[in-house]
């Protein structure tokens, strides 16, 4: 309800086609670029079920450490149909969102930028 039924071209009168005519005229330069525009323009939205499927799948293995190497996001690519930046930018957003590396793992890093001698008074 409430949409406009669609009349066929064949049943158009002179009057429709004439001012189909004019308007073309008039805005063709701007639906040619919002058409441009639009045809350019990637679809936002989810990845497909199945490559989420099997990102999660490795960020559940990799839980601790959930930072995939050059050759996992190859891998990872190749399975899931995805490009490397929709790999990285789905990792960047899942540790973000759902990932704080543990006390021991933050002591961890410290230890190794500054050497084992690095140690915090209680």
């Amino acid at each position: 309800m409430g949409e406009a039924a669609e009349v066929p071209k064949s049943n158009w009168t002179n009057e429709d086609r004439a001012l189909k005519e004019k308007l073309l005229r008039k805005y063709s330069k701007y639906i040619s670029s919002l058409r441009h525009e639009f045809s350019n323009k990637k679809k936002k939205g989810k990845l497909p079920k199945e490559a989420r499927q099997v990102l999660l799948d490795w960020w559940n293995i990799h839980y601790r450490w959930p930072y995939p190497t050059e050759a996992d996001k190859i891998a990872l690519a190749e399975s899931t149909g995805l490009d490397q930046k929709q790999i990285n930018n789905w990792f960047i957003n899942q540790r973000k969102r759902h990932w704080k590396p543990s006390e021991n793992m933050q002591f961890a890093v410290m230890d190794n930028l500054y050497g084992t001698s690095f140690i915090v008074n209680n």
